[in-house]
C-alpha cells in the first residue's frame, strides 16, 4: 500500500472529511481532454494523441509518487488510464477534433484550469495525509498539478504554460497554501474545499482573460 493512502487511512482528521478521489478524477478527465485538444491542434496521429492524452494526464501523480517514494501508483491501479482514455474515446466521438480552432482554444483553457486546480488540491491533500509543513503540501500539490502539462508541452515542442503565462503556477501555490490553511484551522468543510476549487478556477481563467501575468526578466 502506498505511504501516504497509509496515512490517509490512519490520520482521524481532515483528510477523511473531503474526498479528494474526486478531485484526481476530475484532474485526469480535464487533463486528459487538453491533451487530446493539443494533440489534434498539432495534428498527431492516433497513437500520438492517446500517448499525449495519458502522459498529460497521469504525469503530475507519476512524479509527485516518486518524490514522496512510492512506486507510481497509476502502475497498480487501472482507475487514471482508464478515465484518460474514456475521455479521450468520448471526445473523439462527438469530433470536438474538427470544431474550429477558436473554439478549440477555449476548451483547451477551460479544462487545463480545471485540472491544474484539481490536481493541486488531490497533490496538496496528499501531504496534509502525510503531515507535511507548508513547504511540502504546497510543493506536492505544484508538481502533482504542472508536471502532466509540462509533458504535454514539452512533447509537442511549446513553452510550457508555468513558464510564460497567466499566473499559472501562483494559481497552484495559492490552491495549495489555502487548503493547508484550511487544515490547520481545522475546518473539515468539503464545502469550503469545493468554493476554494472555484475561486482558483476563476482567478486562472480572469488570468487568462485579461492577460494577466507575472513580469518578465527584461521588464524588470
Amino acid at each position: 500500500m502506498p505511504k501516504y493512502l497509509e496515512a490517509y487511512r490512519m490520520q482521524q482528521g481532515f483528510g477523511q472529511v473531503v474526498d479528494m478521489d474526486g478531485f484526481s478524477l476530475i484532474g485526469t478527465m480535464a487533463f486528459a481532454f487538453s491533451g487530446y485538444l493539443v494533440g489534434a491542434r498539432k495534428q498527431l496521429d492516433l497513437l500520438g494523441l492517446v500517448i499525449l492524452s495519458l502522459l498529460t494526464a497521469v504525469g503530475g501523480g507519476m512524479v509527485r509518487d516518486a518524490l514522496i517514494g512510492d512506486p507510481p501508483r497509476v502502475f497498480f491501479d487501472n482507475t487514471a488510464p482508464l478515465v484518460a482514455l474514456g475521455t479521450l474515446t468520448v471526445a473523439w466521438l462527438f469530433g470536438l477534433h474538427r470544431k474550429e480552432s477558436r473554439l478549440i482554444n477555449r476548451l483547451f483553457i477551460i479544462s487545463d484550469s480545471i485540472g491544474l486546480v484539481a490536481f493541486s488540491l488531490a497533490g496538496a491533500q496528499i501531504g496534509i495525509d502525510m503531515g507535511m509543513s507548508l513547504f511540502g503540501v504546497v510543493t506536492l500539490g505544484f508538481v502533482t498539478a504542472i508536471g502532466g502539462g509540462i509533458v504535454r508541452d514539452v512533447l509537442v515542442n511549446d513553452v510550457p504554460f508555468i513558464l510564460s503565462t497567466d499566473f499559472y503556477g501562483i494559481v497552484s501555490l495559492l490552491v495549495g497554501a489555502g487548503l493547508w490553511g484550511l487544515a490547520e484551522l481545522g475546518w473539515h468543510d468539503a464545502w469550503l474545499v469545493q468554493g476554494l476549487f472555484a475561486l482558483g478556477l476563476l482567478i486562472r481563467l480572469v488570468a487568462h482573460r485579461r492577460a494577466l501575468r507575472l513580469p518578465t526578466v527584461n521588464s524588470i
